[in-house]
C-alpha cells in the first residue's frame, strides 16, 4: 500500500494545542527582522492557523498567508483566526514556490511528511527577497516508543497487508547539522539546533490522544472504511503505549526531540 493523504481532524489536533505551539514560539524568537515593506510572510503546512495567527502578532502590517492541502484545516483556520493581513489558501508543500519576494518563509511541523523536503530548500530561499529568513521545526522523534511501537504494530503478521508503506521511518527528517550543511550551502547565514521538550500530559491515555492528532493519521485515515479494524488497532496500540508511557503522580512525562532551523538569505 502506498503512503495515503492523511484526513485531518482539526479539534483532535489543537486538543494539545499549548504544548504544540511552544516549539513554534522558540523557533520565531530566533527568526530577525523582516525586510519589506510591508513584509509578505508565507506559512507552509499552516494547519488551523493557531501558529500562523502569531505570526501576524509578532509582525502586525506583514502580509501574512498560511497554505496547506486539508479542507477542514483550512476551514478552521478561516474561521477563528482570518481577516485583516491574514489569510489562508490551498496548497501542496511538495510542489509550492514563491510567487515573489518573501521576508519569511516558515514551516512548523510540516516537512516531515515531505519526502525529500531539503531538495525544495533551494526554490523557498531563491523567493526570500535579501536578508528574509527561511525557518522551521519538524518532530525528531521517530525513534520514540510513540513511533517505533506504531511502527512495530502495523508491521505485524495481522496488519502489514493492510498497513505497509502508510508510516513514515525515521529517517523522515534530518539531524540539525544536515539541515545546516544544506542551508549553508545555498548561502544562507544557517542556524540549526535540536531540543527534547518533557511535555507533561493529563487524561486518560494521553499519548494515544496525542498522536491521534498527528502520527497516527495515517493509520486512523487508511481504516477509516472499516470502523472495526481501527477500533482494533487502537486498542492494541493503546496498550503499548500504556507500558512505554507510565502515568506518574503528576500526569503522563512525553519526551518529545524537535529539529529547528533559521537561515538568512544575505543581503
Amino acid at each position: 500500500m502506498s503512503t495515503a493523504t492523511p484526513a485531518w481532524d482539526p479539534a483532535q489536533y489543537l486538543r494539545h494545542a499549548g504544548h504544540r505551539t511552544r516549539p513554534f514560539t522558540d523557533l520565531l524568537a530566533r527568526v530577525p527582522d523582516l525586510p519589506g515593506d510591508p513584509p509578505r510572510i508565507a506559512d507552509l503546512g499552516c494547519g488551523a492557523g493557531n501558529v500562523t495567527a502569531l505570526l501576524a502578532g509578532r509582525w502586525p502590517a506583514a502580509r501574512v498567508t498560511g497554505y496547506d492541502n486539508s479542507p477542514e484545516m483550512l476551514d478552521r483556520a478561516r474561521a477563528d483566526h482570518g481577516g485583516g493581513g491574514l489569510d489562508f489558501a490551498h496548497a501542496d508543500v511538495r510542489t509550492w514556490a514563491p510567487d515573489g519576494a518573501y521576508g519569511l518563509i516558515v514551516s512548523n511541523a510540516t516537512l516531515q511528511w515531505v519526502p525529500g523536503h531539503v531538495e525544495r530548500f533551494r526554490d523557498w530561499v531563491d523567493g526570500l527577497a535579501p536578508g528574509g529568513t527561511f525557518a522551521f521545526q519538524v518532530p525528531g522523534n521517530f525513534g520514540a516508543p510513540s513511533h517505533v511501537l506504531m511502527r512495530e504494530l502495523a508491521g505485524s503478521p495481522r496488519w502489514r497487508s493492510r498497513l505497509a508503506g502508510v508510516l513514515r521511518h525515521d529517517d523522515a527528517v534530518l539531524r540539525p547539522e544536515a539541515y545546516l550543511e544544506h542551508l549553508a550551502a545555498l548561502g544562507c547565514t544557517a542556524d540549526a539546533w535540536e531540543t527534547t521538550y518533557i511535555h507533561l500530559l493529563t487524561g486518560e491515555d494521553p499519548v494515544l490522544d496525542w498522536v491521534k492528532g498527528t502520527g497516527l493519521r495515517p493509520v486512523l485515515t487508511a481504516l477509516a472504511d472499516d470502523p472495526e479494524a481501527r477500533d482494533a488497532f487502537v486498542d492494541e496500540y493503546r496498550s503499548a503505549l500504556r507500558a512505554a508511557y507510565p502515568t506518574g503522580p503528576h500526569g503522563t512525562p512525553f519526551p518529545f526531540r524537535r529539529v529547528f532551523a533559521v537561515a538568512v538569505k544575505e543581503r
